[in-house]
Order: C-alpha cells, then sequence, then structure tokens
C-alpha cells in the first residue's frame, strides 16, 4: 500500500511524512477513524513508506524490493497482531496449521479489503457466532517477538488491528513495551472505536485521527479505479457518506435502488398501508445486513437533505434530479424543521440498533409507525 493509493486525506499523509523525515514520529502510534475510513490502509502506507529504499518526500517508490515484499505483506521485519477466537482442545492440536491460515486471511484482508470493517474479517474466518478478542498469551507472543533483533537492521514494526478487542490482561501485558519499546520498534495500533480502549493504552500513544472521506474523495476514487462512470460514482458518494466499504458494495447494485425503497416507504407509510408496510418489513428482513444500513443510511442522508432545504440552504444540498425532486417536494408540503429533525433522529436510532445486531424486521417496523406518525400529524400537511 502506498500513500498515493489512498484517495484525499492529504493532511494525514503529509503530517506522516514529515514526522519520518524530521525524525519525530512517534514509537507508538493509534490510528483511529469511522468505519470504512483508511484507518487501516494508512498505517500499511506508513510502513511501506518506512522500509522503502528509495522513498520521495511524499509517498514511497512502489519499485524496490522492500516495497514490493510490502505489497505482500510479506517484510520479516513487519509483524502483525488480530483479533481470534479461542480455540477448542480439538483445534489445539492443530494450532500451528489453524494459525498460518488465519495469518493468511489477514494478509488477504488487508490487501483486499483493506477498507472493511470486523465483520468482513469475521465473515472472512467463519467466526460468526463465536468472540473475538486478543489474548494475554497474543501479547506476550507481542513482547517475545519485539525482544529479537531485527532480521534486516531496519525499523522492527508491531501493528495490532483492532486494538478495542485487547483484553484488559493483554492490555495490561503491553503496558510497559509501549512506554519503552526497543530502539527502532514501532507500534501501529489500529482501531474504529477509541473509547472502548483503556486509558492506559491511549495515554501511551500519539492519536491520528483518520477522518472520514469526502464525497469528492470517494468519487474521483470510484472513477479513477474504473469501479462505475462519474454519474453513479456521484450518487454513491452522497449515499455512502465517507464510508469507502459502503460505497463499493453500493457499485454492483446502485439503481437508485436505496432512494426507491425510501420513496416507496414514505408513500406506504403516508397513505398508512399497514399491510404493505408489514410486508417491506419481511423484505426487508430477508435483505443482508450492509443492504439493511444502507437503506437506513439514505433514509438519514434523505432527512439531511430535508432539514437543509427547509433551512434554505440549497447549495448544500448533494442529492439531484429526481432525488432532488423526491426531497423539495418532502420539505415543501409535508415535513417542517421540526419534524425532519426527528426523522433524522429516527434514523440515526435505526442505525444504532441494526449495529448491534437488533431485529431487522422490529427496527424496521418501528421506524415506519414513526415515519407515519411524524407525515400525519404535521401542520405542514394540514
Amino acid at each position: 500500500m502506498q500513500f498515493a493509493q489512498i484517495p484525499g486525506l492529504k493532511e494525514t499523509k503529509e503530517r506522516l511524512t514529515q514526522a519520518v523525515q524530521q525524525n519525530h514520529l512517534a514509537h507508538a502510534l493509534l490510528f483511529h477513524g469511522p468505519e470504512g475510513s483508511a484507518s487501516l490502509a494508512m498505517p500499511l502506507a506508513l510502513a511501506t513508506y518506512l522500509y522503502c529504499e528509495n522513498r520521495t518526500e511524499d509517498d514511497s517508490c512502489g519499485t524496490c524490493s522492500s516495497c514490493q515484499r510490502m505489497a505482500k505483506l510479506v517484510v520479516p521485519d513487519f509483524n502483525f497482531v488480530f483479533p481470534r477466537v479461542s480455540l477448542t482442545k480439538e483445534e489445539e492440536k492443530r494450532a500451528d496449521e489453524i494459525n498460518a491460515k488465519l495469518v493468511a486471511n489477514f494478509r488477504e484482508f488487508c490487501l483486499h479489503q483493506t477498507y472493511g470493517n470486523v465483520q468482513d474479517f469475521i465473515h472472512l474466518n467463519h467466526f460468526e457466532k463465536k468472540k473475538l478478542n486478543i489474548s494475554v498469551g497474543a501479547a506476550r507472543e507481542v513482547i517475545r517477538s519485539l525482544s529479537l533483533s531485527s532480521f534486516e537492521g531496519s525499523y522492527k514494526i508491531m501493528m495490532i488491528w483492532g486494538v478495542e478487542y485487547l483484553n484488559i490482561e493483554a492490555s495490561n501485558a503491553l503496558l510497559k513495551i509501549l512506554e519503552e519499546p526497543q530502539p527502532g520498534t514501532i507500534f501501529m495500533l489500529v482501531t474504529s472505536q477509541p473509547d472502548q480502549l483503556l486509558t492506559t493504552i491511549l495515554s501511551r500513544t500519539q492519536k491520528i485521527n483518520v477522518r472520514a472521506f469526502s464525497d469528492e474523495e470517494i468519487q474521483e476514487y470510484l472513477v479513477e479505479s474504473g469501479k462505475c462512470d462519474e454519474q453513479v460514482a456521484k450518487q454513491i458518494s452522497m449515499i455512502a457518506d465517507g464510508n469507502i466499504r459502503v460505497a463499493l458494495r453500493m457499485v454492483d447494485q446502485v439503481e437508485d435502488r436505496q432512494v426507491i425503497w425510501i420513496r416507496d416507504w414514505f408513500r406506504l407509510c403516508g397513505m398508512r398501508r399497514y399491510g404493505e408496510i408489514f410486508d417491506l418489513a419481511e423484505k426487508f428482513q430477508k435483505t443482508d445486513l450492509d443492504f439493511q444500513r444502507s437503506i437506513f443510511q439514505t433514509g438519514l442522508n434523505v432527512a439531511r437533505e430535508i432539514l437543509l432545504q427547509n433551512a434554505n440552504l440549497e447549495q448544500l444540498l448533494r442529492t439531484q434530479g429526481e432525488d432532488r425532486d423526491f426531497v423539495h417536494k418532502i420539505a415543501t408540503h409535508v415535513l417542517d424543521e421540526e419534524a425532519a429533525g426527528e426523522l433524522y433522529e429516527k434514523f440515526n436510532q435505526a442505525i444504532y440498533h441494526i449495529d448491534r445486531n437488533g431485529n431487522p424486521k422490529l427496527i424496521f417496523t418501528d421506524l415506519s409507525m414513526d415515519i407515519l406518525k411524524l407525515l400525519g400529524r404535521n401542520a405542514k400537511a394540514a
């Protein structure tokens, strides 16, 4: 991974490359950002930059031996730890085989699902319905591996992805080495949930906040990588709301599907077609989690657009064409600013509950009743 392969985020890239050039790079870095950000891509690019034999002011060369090996994540001084599940007694007999498979899968995840989330990693390893953690045993292995000399006389890098899965014993075991590592050792901790880390871990790291991507950065990335044309990219970037993972998963299914769902859903709620609303809830439950979340995210974006329309801030609207006409009609004739604000909160709550494995049918039905009430009570409709 090179910095050039990560869309936008110029300010973060410059901060990291300048720290390297000025020899001011902290020995323990915490990369944190929202889901679908470059919180994993950025440390991978930084590691490539550190190992590069011919780096420039702003990036690695991409062609030297170190860059080519980092492109496969096989540099011997680049180590990584990630959440796993506890092995059963039967599996312990095949521990070496299982560990080798997990390491290969994690390399695959880093290289081909760089913007993926923990659920993608769980699916890749068939860890469904199992508890992930980074154990004290894994922490001790980190300490042991970092006590060894560098293979190539360069940096020894330890990347811990999903650092929020460190259990308390593992966190405590790492405190001393985090604070006083061997010379040339760099920790790169990666998380999308820094609030779940122990204060003692947070206090020993330099925070690198990797912001969400802008609509323009996602749009440019989709077009330049040949994923879709400019018009589709513009549509997707608005719905993805800074999350490249969502954007990539939408490429093959974007035909205004999400907005069409929202239009039909609002229409049924406005007409109080309870039977059809319950049928739609059944269909919703049968879709996958990514589609369910994208529907609620689209609803959240529509509510945001209605708020902007009501505030006469049309220059900030993202929607185009028929989607903007839909927003305009809702804002003009149905929902006032207060109701649109409530709608925004309702969609936010639905996303919160769907992310925590709530029952999709119940969440959809409850939200439908809330939408129905908002559409029915509003003074503008009168």
